[in-house]
């Protein structure tokens, strides 16, 4: 309040003072400068209507059909009078329609930062490689190959034979009322949503949909025209930082930049701050409007006085951060998160205001409290940043604002899921902490030891063979033979040799499949080295009953198995099997009867073959044991790995996994049978495998359907609606989510007793009565009802007719559950039953009150039913819920356990009551039991508690929690927010609407770290944007050495689009810098999200040293997204190595290769560049192509039906691959960089990547690459001369390579000009910084690692050798001669640093300490200048072997104080230096002036002892810099003039025209 009064007093001692006639008025006429940025799309701006279109498409399909439905009922004609703000209100009046206000929220927010724009590019790409641009066609149909541009052409079309293929679709592709049923063809709908064109179209394909049964697929298709003229499109989500710049060395160009008034049009219009120093006189202006002149200049004043730095002393930083927490504090509750940002973003302004702030004792006492919590629970130190949303953890440092956007649509469809099912606010957040990842079918039975149950199958069975005996087998007599041995410490791994079969591996196989081969091996391994594991074997053959060993050879190996088992032992019988494998020679190739013969006699020469493989053979037995086996196992599929009875994951059964799943999960059974001998409840008289299989998880079954992860959930979360009469009459006009609720409250449930109690267990069967399968399915879930107290029953009919006759028993089914419960389930268990159901197809009037149980029921309406109208209109919902929602073909059968579907089951398969037994036991352990936990710990302390439901609601809520929770994308760990007070040093900001769903998101941060620059704009549009609740813990540190913040930070993000006051959509979203210091020399840095590439498009200025007193106005600066990354890890298939130098491209069906790239050793890391839209992953053609071939790509999306690697961009978002290669048979030995000279070898790569003949190689080879660097106009203008130098000094062609990343607009403008006028080439090349790589924060310190980091993969394959030269370098030689030097084997050559002038000895840091002992007399190098064999460099790994020291030393920050000389003198024990002679480089730091004359490239080296400026030493030194200075300049000038005059004459032509409004 102190504060406030002091404000208040001043502002008005500065109002009377500052009057009209005061001498201040220069001041207030005094023009604002100031820094504004934006980044621009390489695509034109989308339309907001498809942006929505694609937003509802992702909540849902129907959502977004209904969309267009009503887009289609306004008219098109009108669309064009609107402006953007009422064309952009419509469209949300009519989302309003169809979502929630939560869901419209998040609409804007979307739409703002524009992340489906992408999508709409990716589909315009698609439709572009199509060759719809080239047809002429506004919208078209992509009919088998034909594209039809007129809609009356569909429908004929259709009536003919289709030829052709169909086109290949995506995963993101929206089609229209998708069903069970295989369509005839599919029609693909390429038009823009709202034109007439769209209307036309989509009401013929509607039809054709309905009528024809075509697949009809809509791409969102704008024409090119159109797209032309649609004007930039601005993105956010980014931040951009001004940082102090140290100025010990003068790094500024003297040349003069002549201001773009023209480029500064689109973030140049001028923003006045409402806030300075407190005062808001956006307010105040408002509240006193006489004195608005004198507000101004008082304004004017204090940003003069106060917008320049002033150092400030060691003891005035040490609370900055504490000040600063309790500025925030201090201030009101709704000003409180934009003090906070303020702060932060002007950080190096306001500390001389914060130091004056006094800090409270209870906010330090706070603070350490709370600080000490965070760390013991959440392993935050003081200043650490973390946000957490509805407790998911997000690392504030590299949090991105589309990545926390895609988070909360996720929890917020989660949360209206379970709000609209009937959850309270006080149970939502114990419900959504709840993981069933760690517990759901992926992790059971996959070794996992989180507490999991694992089900297991009982071995003891007759069918299983054990091939050893632990306990009686002489082999392990050795070992010890008491259970105790299991407590004795072991290194971790390794297996305990006790003589007790506690591990038992049964192998359920075809001994003939190929899948089988790999695992009888390594059994045969473990066997023969002796592992603690008992070997079982379930020979389960694929053979009728009539055929013989003569005529199968699975038959023959079970045969010739039986009989060396009675001859010899089960072991030999295993190696029978193996020498089997072995005859056959390839791991696929074919076993015959004949091999088995030959290894049979080769292995028992005296064998009976007749009488052992012919028919009757006395060694035929264990056949139907195993088949009986399998059968009552329920494996559907073989093989099947049991390790005590537990499954191995499929994934693991093969060759290179499988010793590592037995391992793994035998690691995880270990705990629990220790546990047990610990105990005493396990001892060695106990039998082991029997105290293994009495275990509650042995099931007598185990069905893969259960246990399998990749089972679908109903959409469960619409609202809970009453019960109708006669509902079935209108169901089939509701959409999915509708059915589904409209079917819970009809739906008629059989129980074991009371059906008034919560059953936790709902289970649908959904089933065709009129088939034995059918009845038999329903007839197993009646049994296992009987046994469950739990469960709740229901049947939903599945005919294939509605026909009296083809639906009797459907009919007299739902008759029956119109009587009560018990009598309804006992008729039920009646009708399905065979013979009770031959014999009402037999007997039109048969007696039912005949059947047991049902003597004294009245059936006297029961008999009426199933020929009346109802039972029709039933059948005819349950079976239309069945084929358009389960999505299950009519006549199929399906179980449905809260929610989550099992079927269709197929047409032999079946589910018997064992199999519902666990199916019970898996839902209630994984998931049922846990929820009803959550449930009542969140109702036991809420005043609430007594609402809670019960009977049937209870359920069906149960039932729904289930659907809606467990079949959530899986989630990372949430976390609980631990403090001990959040009184002083806590923003509590609560929701606006407490009766919505409300986000919780938590936010601890230091305020004054470069978390706070980023999170606080975050946390204002999500304020904004979301219903809320926010606590911000402010995580200051207690002391400061240093100033915090050195940077000035804006991140660019808004709650919604803005609109100009005529309704235009504003120019887009910009970064502003208002009222910075004049005279300090900032540098602008780009914070994009991790994939984007961008760059600096256009600008005048050199955003490297901004002085905004040395500038007239504004510093604008527009960036453009040149790419997104695509990123990938590469392994080989068999050994998992990385294929380091394989080369991957990206391209299209009509372009191949677009862009390419080469795979790192460092995890097999490549990135490739990409725009949205389909492109192909192919490998390299050459030698890539033909040694590998591709397994897999994890991350593509592949049509079933094409064979290549689809890889669709459509998102801002990262996208990772995972790339599985393999060699090729015939190229197994093959090195893909091999030092091969044979012919065809080298010459095949560099053909390929380069694309050159032969006479091109040979010029190649002769070309001089040169790779430099430089960021910033005068290191630019350095790097012009360097060139020029290098041209005039050689005969021989140059080319140039340079690094993007940081290059001017300026630089890249005129870098075609300059290589035309001297005759060199040059390339741009571009890598982003990998994001496992530690980064660096300075921009000087990244343009050093990239120097040295990447070598290996910047340049193609065909560059042998690159030589570099830094910038501030002139060269006075023919660098052919360096290019030409032997480097002896080793990689690079550097030249040594000078030590012939004296008087930099104390600078000399290399001779002394930690150098002087690394190099062990060896020189240290400069790095200006060096030379690289990359073909050498590639083939020993240098590479990866540098990226590996600079992860380990980068760690430390007083480590590689010069990144890019003392990373490679660091290795070079380990990748080898040529020194260069000492004349290939001087500079006059470190080399005396004799020296000088015979220099053939001088450097301009800072000189630590005088600090001389880079242009001055340039003058003096180099005599020849000015003349080439000048003539750079003179072809400068000449270049202006020339494009001066084009421009001239470009708007000359233009004033003769007129163009068109184009609405955005």
């Amino acid at each position: 309040m102190h504060l406030k009064v002091s404000q208040i007093c001043l502002a008005f001692l500065a109002i009377c003072s500052f009057s009209p006639n005061t001498q201040g008025a220069k001041s207030s006429n005094k023009k604002s400068k100031s820094v504004t940025t934006q980044i621009e799309a390489k695509w034109t701006s989308t339309p907001f209507l498809l942006e929505t279109a694609e937003y509802l498409a992702e909540e849902s399909p129907e959502l977004m059909w209904k969309f267009v439905d009503l887009i289609n009922d306004i008219d098109p004609k009108s669309i064009p009078q609107l402006t953007d703000k009422e064309w952009y209100g419509i469209v949300l009046g009519q989302v309003r329609k169809i979502a929630s206000p939560a869901q419209e929220s998040m609409l804007k927010l979307a739409l703002s930062m524009r992340v489906y724009s992408p999508r709409i590019e990716m589909y315009s790409q698609i439709a572009h490689e199509r060759g719809l641009d080239e047809s002429n066609c506004v919208a078209a149909v992509d009919l088998h190959g034909t594209l039809l541009c007129n809609p009356a052409e569909i429908l004929p079309k259709l009536n003919t034979v289709l030829e052709g293929e169909n086109t290949i679709l995506y995963k993101l592709d929206h089609h229209y009322q998708k069903s069970s049923a295989p369509s005839r063809a599919t029609a693909v709908l390429y038009a823009e949503l709202g034109t007439e064109e769209f209307q036309k179209f989509h009401k013929v394909m509607k039809e054709a949909a309905s009528q024809h049964n075509i697949d009809y697929v809509l791409r969102h298709y704008i024409v090119p025209s159109k797209r032309r003229n649609a004007g930039k499109l601005l993105l956010s989500g980014y931040g951009v930082e001004l940082q102090i710049k140290s100025t010990e060395y003068k790094v500024q160009d003297d040349s003069q930049v002549k201001d773009d008034d023209d480029g500064a049009g689109g973030g140049a219009d001028q923003e006045e701050e409402d806030e300075v120093e407190g005062f808001n006189f956006g307010r105040l202006k408002t509240m006193y409007p006489d004195k608005v002149s004198s507000l101004s200049k008082l304004r004017q004043h204090l940003i003069d006085t106060n917008s320049e730095l002033a150092p400030l002393k060691a003891w005035q930083l040490q609370e900055l951060s504490l000040q600063a927490a309790e500025r925030v504090m201090s201030s009101p509750l709704d000003e409180a998160l934009k003090t906070f940002t303020h702060i932060a973003h002007n950080f190096p302004l306001q500390a001389r205001s914060l130091i004056r702030t006094a800090v409270s004792q209870d906010l330090k006492k706070e603070i350490k409290k709370n600080q000490e919590a965070f760390l013991s629970s959440l392993s935050l130190q003081p200043a650490d940043s973390a946000l957490f949303l509805n407790g998911l953890f997000f690392d504030v440092d590299t949090i991105d604002a589309g990545a926390l956007l895609e988070a909360a649509r996720s929890e917020l469809r989660t949360m209206e899921g379970l709000f609209g099912v009937g959850v309270k606010q006080h149970q939502m957040g114990s419900l959504l902490a709840l993981d069933f990842s760690s517990s759901s079918s992926s992790n059971v039975n996959s070794g996992a030891s989180g507490g999991a149950t694992e089900y297991a199958l009982d071995i003891r069975d007759s069918a299983v063979q054990w091939i050893n005996d632990i306990e009686n087998d002489k082999q392990y007599k050795r070992w010890s033979s008491s259970l105790m041995e299991l407590l004795r410490p072991t290194f971790p791994g390794m297996l305990r040799s006790v003589r007790k079969n506690i591990y038992n591996l049964v192998l359920v196989i075809d001994p003939v499949s190929v899948e089988a081969r790999p695992l009888l091996k390594l059994a045969e391994s473990f066997l023969i080295h002796q592992a603690p594991l008992r070997v079982g074997l379930v020979l389960a053959v694929n053979a009728t009953k009539d055929e013989t060993g003569k005529t199968n050879a699975g038959i023959a190996l079970l045969e010739a198995y039986n009989y060396a088992t009675e001859n010899s032992n089960a072991q030999q019988g295993v190696s029978l099997i193996t020498d089997v494998y072995a005859s056959v020679g390839e791991e696929e190739g074919e076993i015959t009867t004949d091999i088995v013969e030959s290894a049979l006699v080769a292995k028992y020469p005296q064998v009976d073959i007749d009488l052992v493989l012919g028919p009757d053979s006395p060694y035929d037995f264990g056949r139907m044991l195993a088949k009986e086996f399998v059968g009552r196992a329920g494996f559907r599929h073989l093989p099947k790995v049991l390790l005590n009875g537990i499954p191995l994951p499929e994934d693991f059964l093969n060759g290179d996994s499988f010793e590592e799943a037995v391992l793994t999960e035998i690691m995880a059974q270990t705990p629990s049978i220790q546990r047990a001998v610990y105990k005493g409840e396990l001892s060695d008289k106990d039998d082991i495998l029997d105290f293994l299989m009495n275990k509650p998880n042995i099931m007598p079954r185990l069905n893969e359907r259960i246990l399998d992860s990749k089972t679908k959930y109903l959409d469960m979360s619409g609202k809970s609606v009453e019960s109708l009469e006669n509902w079935q009459s209108k169901f089939h006009l509701l959409n999915p989510q509708d059915k589904t609720s409209r079917i819970i409250s009809e739906v008629k449930y059989l129980t074991y007793k009371d059906a008034a109690s919560t059953h936790p267990l709902t289970l649908w069967v959904a089933t065709d009565l009129e088939t034995p399968e059918g009845r038999e399915l329903l007839y197993q879930s009646l049994e296992n009802l009987d046994s469950s107290s739990y469960i709740r029953l229901a049947f939903l009919p599945n005919v294939k007719s509605t026909s009296d006759h083809q639906s009797k028993i459907s009919r007299i089914a739902l008759a029956a559950l119109t009587l009560p419960t018990q009598s309804a389930k006992a008729l039920l268990k009646h009708i399905v039953t065979e013979e009770t159901a031959q014999k009402i197809y037999n007997n039109a009037d048969f007696n039912f009150n005949s059947l047991s149980g049902i003597e004294q029921v009245d059936l006297s309406d029961f008999k009426t039913f199933p020929a009346s109208e109802e039972a029709t209109t039933l059948l005819k919902a349950y079976s239309e819920f069945c084929q358009t929602v389960l999505m299950i073909p009519a006549g199929s059968r399906a179980v449905i356990s809260n929610g989550r579907i099992l079927g269709p089951l197929e047409d032999d398969e079946k589910f018997l009551a064992d199999d519902f037994a666990l199916l019970d036991k898996f839902s209630m352990t994984a998931h049922t039991d846990r929820l009803q936990q959550a449930i009542k710990k969140a109702d036991e302390n809420s005043y609430e508690a007594d609402q809670v439901p019960r009977g049937r609601q209870s359920s069906d809520l149960l039932m729904r929690l289930v659907a809606i929770l467990v079949s959530r994308p899986s989630t990372k760990s949430r976390f609980e927010i631990p403090f001990v007070g959040d009184q002083y040093s806590v923003v509590k900001l609560p929701p606006k609407h407490a009766d919505l769903p409300i986000f919780d998101i938590s936010v601890v941060v230091d305020p004054v770290s470069r978390g706070a620059q980023k999170i606080g704009p975050i946390l204002m549009v999500l304020h904004e944007a979301v219903n809320c609740r926010i606590n911000l813990y402010l995580n200051a540190v207690e002391k400061h050495s240093d100033m915090p913040l050195k940077s000035f930070y804006r991140y660019v993000l808004e709650p919604e689009p803005q609109f100009t006051a005529d309704g235009k959509l504003t120019a887009g979203p910009t970064a502003r810098f208002i009222n910075m210091p004049q005279s300090v020399l900032l540098t602008q840095n780009m914070h994009p999200p991790e994939n984007w590439l961008v760059e600096a498009v256009r600008s005048p200025y050199d955003l490297d040293n901004i002085k905004l007193e040395d500038v007239m106005s504004v510093v604008h600066s527009e960036f453009e997204l040149s790419s997104l990354l695509l990123e990938g890890h590469c392994s080989e298939a068999m050994s998992g190595a990385p294929p380091r130098g394989l080369q991957v491209t990206l391209g299209t069906k009509h372009e191949p290769v677009v862009v390419d790239t080469i795979v790192m050793a460092n995890l097999g890391y490549f990135q490739l560049k990409a725009n949205p839209g389909s492109w192909l992953l192919r490998l390299r053609q050459g030698r890539s192509a033909d040694i590998f071939d591709i397994v897999s790509v994890d991350g593509s999306d592949n049509p079933p039906e094409s064979e290549e690697h689809h890889i669709l961009i459509s998102s801002f978002r990262s996208n990772v691959l995972k790339l599985k290669v393999a060699k090729k048979p015939d190229k197994i030995g093959v090195d893909l960089l091999a030092d091969d000279e044979a012919p065809g070898i080298w010459n095949s790569i560099t053909s390929t990547f380069s694309k050159t003949s032969s006479g091109d190689e040979s010029k190649e080879e002769e070309r001089l690459n040169i790779f430099s660097l430089a960021s910033g106009h005068l290191y630019e203008r350095f790097l012009r001369i360097m060139m020029l130098s290098v041209i005039k000094h050689t005969k021989t062609p140059v080319k140039f390579w340079f690094l993007k990343n940081y290059l001017s607009p300026t630089f890249k403008d005129f870098l075609p000009h300059m290589a035309k006028e001297y005759g060199f080439e040059y390339g741009l090349v571009e890598y982003k910084w990998p994001r496992w790589l530690h980064q660096q924060t300075e921009k000087q310190r990244m343009i050093w690692g990239y120097k040295i980091l990447f070598l290996d993969v910047l340049f193609p394959l065909d560059v042998k050798k690159i030589i570099f030269v830094d910038a501030d370098q002139v060269v006075r030689t023919d660098l052919k001669e360096l290019r030409d030097f032997d480097l002896g084997g080793a990689p690079y050559g550097y030249t040594p640093f000078c030590d012939s002038r004296k008087e930099m000895d104390g600078f000399r840091f290399w001779k002394s300490g930690y150098w002087r002992n690394h190099l062990q007399g060896r020189r240290y190098h400069i790095s200006a200048l060096y030379v690289v064999d990359l073909k050498k460099f590639r083939r020993i790994a240098a590479g990866d072997r540098l990226r590996g020291q600079y992860q380990a030393l980068s760690q430390d920050p007083n480590s590689l104080s010069n990144l890019d000389q003392d990373l490679p003198n660091n290795m070079v024990h380990q990748v080898l230096i040529k020194s260069l002679p000492q004349e290939w480089l001087w500079c006059e730091t470190w080399c005396d002036d004799d020296s000088k004359k015979k220099a053939k490239t001088i450097d301009l080296c800072n000189n630590p002892l005088t600090k001389e400026a880079k242009l001055t030493a340039a003058m003096r030194i180099l005599p020849e810099w000015k003349g080439y200075d000048e003539e750079i300049k003179q072809v400068q000038e000449r270049v202006n003039s020339e494009h001066h005059h084009q421009q001239q004459q470009q708007l000359k032509e233009d004033s003769q025209k007129s163009f068109p409004h184009s609405e955005l």
